[in-house]
């Protein structure tokens, strides 16, 4: 890392949707409390962050999220008697935060990306940050975020994770217009949010991975709408670029759209294939179906 780059220590995650695709499981749980095998889809984008040298976790909350702090609470009760049975805690150890590690901060409205990242803007900061959506599970060794900062120490300024998506799909996705290639980086030149397929630049769609200088903050303190009339993230991406570095990153993960019925399902099929205690009963289960 050059001495011009500031070191990544904080994360935002966006935890205040309603999860509207997946009702009525997400009536009264966070969509990201829905576990996949045996943990909750926030978890899986906390070990992420963490082990992608993350120190802070702030999460961007609303009502009816109160679980989603507990959880990583302790839990007394549970450990009481865990512990007079005799059991082991270490099951419990990823769902542990040292003091200080977990803030949230509210978001009163449902007004857009842009606006619930904006509501962290106090506890981020003069940092560049992190922000994962846990909807996006990323399967990959090592994890997604980890070898986006691998990326970001190199060449700094802002960095989003991206993928082809089908043409098709362009109007579902913030899509890039891209400069010149470097392995796996992508110089962005420009940031369509939901383009048309007959207009989109490219088909390289930004997915629920992005490092972020604080300036974008500034940029979201004039709370324009964009798309949907909301406060669109990708909108206050696309003022950065030509200002400060951009690329965007095909990292070496598969993403698990678990927001959606079809994508929360493959991702729990995948993940159970690739433990050795699950694997052989899936696939008789899938030989039988």
């Amino acid at each position: 890392m050059t001495d011009s780059i500031k070191p990544l220590r904080k994360a935002v995650f966006p935890v205040a949707g309603l999860g509207t695709r997946l009702l009525p499981a997400t009536k009264t749980m966070p969509k990201e409390m829905l576990t996949v095998i045996d943990r909750p889809l926030i978890q899986y984008a906390v070990d992420e962050a963490r082990e992608a040298g993350i120190e802070q976790l702030i999460f961007v909350t609303g009502r009816g999220k109160s679980s989603l702090v507990d959880y990583f609470d302790t839990s007394f009760e549970l450990e009481t008697t865990m512990r007079e049975k005799g059991k082991s805690l270490q099951p419990l150890e990823s769902s542990r935060v040292p003091f200080g590690e977990l803030i949230t901060v509210r978001q009163q409205q449902p007004l857009g990306l842009g606006h619930a990242v904006w509501c962290a803007r106090h506890v981020v900061g003069d940092e560049p940050f992190a922000v994962l959506l846990p909807d996006d599970l990323m399967a990959g060794t090592p994890g997604a975020l980890k070898q986006m900062v691998d990326a970001y120490n190199r060449v700094g300024g802002n960095i989003v994770c991206a993928e082809e998506v089908a043409a098709e799909k362009t109007g579902s996705y913030g899509i890039v217009t891209p400069g010149a290639t470097d392995g796996n980086l992508t110089e962005v030149r420009g940031l369509v949010e939901k383009p048309k397929p007959e207009v989109a630049p490219s088909r390289l769609g930004v997915i629920g991975r992005y490092i972020l200088q604080p300036d974008v903050m500034h940029v979201l303190d004039d709370q324009e709408p964009g798309a949907g009339g909301e406060i669109q993230l990708t909108d206050a991406m696309a003022k950065l670029i030509g200002r400060q570095p951009f690329h965007a990153v095909k990292v070496d993960a598969v993403r698990h759209d678990c927001g959606d019925r079809a994508g929360y399902v493959r991702a729990t099929i995948a993940l159970a294939l690739q433990r050795e205690d699950l694997a052989p009963l899936v696939r008789e289960a899938i030989g039988r179906a």
